[in-house]
């Protein structure tokens, strides 16, 4: 096992004049579960791959323990991988695939046989090792492919979006396994995703990306409770976040006919150059469902309502709202008790829960205090 660390690594593809990895600080620490995840373009992969070895470093330095392996081979890196594409050998077993690296190397058969036996315990495996991967399904194929890692028994794992050929149902229960057995092995684990849902329930810590650049790093609580900016905001949860850019007057954020009280903090905060704007962020089951005239009550006025059982949301539009004033997304989104969920065209008032807004600046989008 080993820690890992990228120092202001930095990647520019030939031809290109913008950086798909802009000086990426981030130290992961030993047998922690780390994952990388923004949307396509972002340089997620990239960073995995400069990890790997299998991109060139343009600038700065990566180490893995103290070794800096900024140049050192892949095969030296004592990493293993697992792609979004399993890559198993058609024609080999389950057995013979999942050992297939060992014998390049040299090892004994029979340290060979044990090493694959072990891993195909652990995954589950057993029963299909003289299969070949035409008789498996995706999840068995995927957890073929890790089985593939597990043997070489590195310092650290590298996957890359390893659920992305699943459906749905399956990319959940794999993803569960994925992450125990994680904790099982107790070893330095990079995952790459561009599902935050899988980024919650996986990781110890998220890092996330946006243009080759480092947004935020830390827990699943932490990126959702204190999003760094409106970014990381709008990106971590599902559903998403309310976020809409209002008018400051006075001490107040107008949203409609409602007002928003700001502290002094907040206030004080704030700059010429957000031109007496203020970007407020409220998730949907931060709001309360009030009665009309409530003291910062938000009028919503109800388009669609999804039912999903345990849950309801209702998607709506706030009326009034200030000629300079939106909101990002087309729906103000609304949690709602799924036994007795706002008839759509019906106007609700909700209000946001104390200590639960989100504040961040007009002009710079970093999160504020309040």
């Amino acid at each position: 096992m080993a820690t890992v660390t990228f120092d202001s690594a930095t990647r520019i593809y030939p031809g290109s004049d913008q950086p798909a990895v802009n000086k990426l600080d981030l130290h992961i620490d030993d047998g922690e579960f780390l994952v990388l995840v923004g949307p396509s373009g972002c340089g997620k992969s990239t960073s995995l791959r400069m990890l790997a070895g299998l991109e060139e470093v343009n600038e700065g330095r990566i180490f893995i323990g103290d070794r800096d392996v900024t140049d050192v081979q892949p095969k030296d890196r004592d990493i293993a991988m697992v792609f979004q594409n399993y890559a198993l050998y058609p024609h080999m077993t389950v057995a013979d695939n999942m050992g297939f690296a060992l014998k390049i190397a040299g090892l004994p058969k029979d340290q060979i046989r044990d090493r694959v036996q072990e891993a195909a315990k652990i995954l589950d495996l057993e029963q299909y090792l003289t299969r070949k991967p035409k008789a498996l399904s995706g999840g068995q194929r995927q957890r073929v492919a890790m089985g593939r890692a597990i043997v070489r028994q590195p310092r650290v794992f590298l996957m890359d979006e390893p659920l992305s050929n699943l459906d749905a149902k399956l990319r959940v229960s794999t993803r569960t396994q994925i992450a125990s057995l994680q904790r099982r092995l107790d070893v330095t684990t990079v995952y790459v995703t561009h599902d935050q849902t899988e980024a919650l329930t996986m990781g110890d810590r998220i890092a996330v990306l946006k243009d080759g650049l480092l947004q935020q790093v830390g827990t699943p609580l932490e990126q959702y409770d204190k999003p760094a900016n409106v970014f990381v905001a709008s990106f971590i949860g599902s559903p998403a976040m309310n976020l809409g850019t209002f008018p400051v007057a006075g001490s107040m954020a107008k949203i409609g006919d409602a007002t928003l009280p700001l502290s002094r903090t907040t206030i004080g905060a704030l700059t010429p150059e957000d031109h007496g704007m203020i970007v407020v962020g409220f998730r949907p089951e931060s709001l309360d469902l009030v009665p009309e005239g409530t003291p910062g009550a938000i009028a919503v006025e109800v388009d669609i309502v999804e039912e999903l059982g345990s849950d309801a949301f209702a998607y709506g539009q706030v009326p009034g709202l200030d000629e300079t004033a939106s909101f990002t997304s087309d729906h103000v989104i609304v949690r709602a008790d799924p036994r007795a969920v706002p008839a759509k065209g019906a106007i609700v008032h909700v209000a946001i829960r104390e200590g639960e807004q989100h504040f961040f600046s007009a002009a710079t989008q970093l999160r504020l205090p309040f």
